[in-house]
C-alpha cells in the first residue's frame, strides 16, 4: 500500500524540465514552488532530468523528486545555464541530446504509472512533457488524466513541422489546459485551438514571506536593476545600449545585472565597448533569498523583453511581480504576455520592445514618477492563491469520469 493510499491523498505525478537540481538553486524555481504548496492536497512526485552534482533520488520539502538520466553525466547539459531552446541555438550539437532526453522521461514515467498509483499528471511544457503524457495513456498502464500548463517558449517558439501539430494534439487530449498570461491564450487560438478550453493560470510569487516591501531600506533614485538568464529574449543587450542615452541626461545612474547565461561575456563586451564598465555592475547567479534586497533598494527595475529570433519569448516574466512585491516600480517591453500586467498595475510603465530609444524614454519619465506599486495589484499571483487555483483544476481532473 503506498503513502497516498495510507493518508487518504491522490498522487500527483509532475513532468517537468527546468527544476531545482538542490536547495537554493538560482535555476528558475517556479515548477517545485507549485509542486512543495501541492503536497497537502496530494502526494507528490517530481520526475525532472538528471544534471551533474544533483542527486538521482531525494525528498524536496515534501516533493518525492526523480531525476532521469539522458545521457552521460558530463553530457546531460541541455537545460540549465540558459535553458533549452537558448542552449539548443548556442550549441547545435545538443540535438542529439534530444532523442534521449524525451524517451528517458516517457520511459521512467511510464514505469512510475505501471508501480504506482497515478491519479493526475501535471504536464509543464506542452512539448515534451504534455507530448509524454499524452502518448502514455496508449500504453498499457499509462492511462492517467493529465494537466498541461505551457509557459512560453513551448508555445512561441518550437514551430517548425510538425511541431505545431503535436501542441494540438496534446491539448485534444489534455484534461485541462493552461498558459500563464492572456497573451499566450491568445497564441493558443492563432495555433488553431479553441481558447475558451484554455484557462491562465499564472504561476505564483511568495508575496508573503519573501517578496514584499521593507520600509526600514533606503529606495535608490539611481540605480536601475536588471534579473534574469542571459539570454536573447530577455532583452539586456537593448538595455545596455539604453544606457548612454539614459545617462545623457542622468549622469548618475547605474545598472546592477543579476543573472548568469550563455550571453554573459557577449554583454560584458557590450558594457566595455559603450565605456559603461563604472556603470554597470554584473553581480552573477542570485539565490531567491538574496533577490528581495536587491528590488528594494532599486530605483527601478527594468525588464527589456524581446522575441528571439527562434520566436522564443517570456510567457509573463515573474521578475516583474516580485519587483512589484517589493515596492520596485517597473518598466517592461510591450509584449503580448506582459501587456495585462502592464494594464493593471500601477507603477509599471512599457517600452517598445528592442528599441534603445524608447527604453530610455520610458526610464527617464519612471525615475521622474517616483511611484509605488500597489499590493492589491498583484495579490492575485501569491502562490497561496495559485496553488488553490492549480489544485482545483487537478483534482477536478481526477474527478471528471
Amino acid at each position: 500500500m503506498s503513502l497516498s493510499e495510507c493518508d487518504g491523498k491522490r498522487t500527483l505525478l509532475v513532468l517537468a524540465s527546468t527544476y531545482p537540481r538542490w536547495a537554493g538553486d538560482p535555476e528558475p524555481g517556479f515548477v517545485h514552488e507549485l509542486a512543495k504548496r501541492m503536497t497537502d492536497r496530494f502526494r507528490v512526485v517530481a520526475l525532472v532530468p538528471h544534471t551533474g552534482g544533483a542527486r538521482t533520488r531525494e525528498m524536496l520539502e515534501g516533493v518525492e523528486v526523480h531525476r532521469y538520466r539522458y545521457a552521460p553525466q558530463r553530457w546531460e547539459t541541455l537545460v540549465n545555464d540558459g535553458g533549452i531552446v537558448a542552449n539548443l541555438k548556442r550549441d547545435r550539437w545538443k540535438h542529439l541530446l534530444v532523442p534521449g532526453f524525451v524517451l528517458a522521461q516517457a520511459w521512467c514515467a511510464w514505469r512510475l504509472l505501471r508501480r504506482e498509483r497515478i491519479d493526475v499528471i501535471h504536464a509543464h511544457w506542452l512539448i515534451p512533457q504534455g507530448l509524454i503524457a499524452a502518448l502514455l495513456r496508449y500504453l498499457p498502464g499509462g492511462a492517467a488524466p493529465f494537466l498541461v500548463t505551457s509557459h512560453g517558449a513551448d508555445l512561441f517558439a518550437l514551430r517548425a513541422w510538425p511541431l505545431p501539430s503535436l501542441k494540438r494534439f496534446v491539448v485534444r487530449h489534455a484534461s485541462a489546459t493552461t498558459v500563464v498570461s492572456e497573451g499566450m491564450r491568445l497564441e493558443m487560438g492563432a495555433l488553431g485551438l479553441d481558447v475558451n478550453t484554455v484557462a491562465v493560470e499564472p504561476m505564483g510569487v511568495d508575496l508573503q514571506q519573501r517578496f514584499f516591501p521593507d520600509a526600514g531600506v533606503a529606495r535608490s533614485r539611481t540605480e536601475l536593476l536588471f534579473v534574469g538568464r542571459l539570454v536573447e529574449k530577455k532583452g539586456l543587450r537593448h538595455l545596455l545600449d539604453a544606457l548612454p542615452l539614459i545617462r545623457s541626461v542622468r549622469p548618475d545612474v547605474t545598472l546592477t545585472v543579476a543573472g548568469f547565461g550563455p550571453e554573459l561575456e557577449a554583454r560584458r563586451e557590450q558594457a566595455r565597448a559603450l565605456g559603461l564598465e563604472e556603470a554597470v555592475e554584473f553581480v552573477g547567479a542570485v539565490s531567491q533569498d538574496a533577490l528581495p534586497p536587491l528590488y528594494r533598494r532599486a530605483a527601478l527595475f527594468v525588464a527589456p523583453f524581446v522575441a528571439a529570433g527562434t520566436g522564443d519569448q517570456d510567457g509573463l516574466g515573474l521578475v516583474l511581480v516580485e519587483a512589484l512585491g517589493c515596492g520596485c516600480p517597473v518598466v517592461v517591453s510591450s509584449m503580448p504576455a506582459t501587456r495585462e500586467l502592464a494594464a493593471s498595475c500601477m507603477a509599471v510603465h512599457e517600452a517598445a520592445p528592442g528599441d534603445p530609444q524608447s527604453l530610455s524614454q520610458a526610464v527617464l519619465r519612471a525615475l521622474q514618477a517616483q511611484e509605488s506599486p500597489r499590493p492589491e495589484d498583484i495579490a492575485r499571483f501569491d502562490w497561496e492563491v495559485r496553488a488553490d487555483a492549480y489544485g482545483d483544476l487537478l483534482m477536478r481532473a481526477v474527478d471528471r469520469p
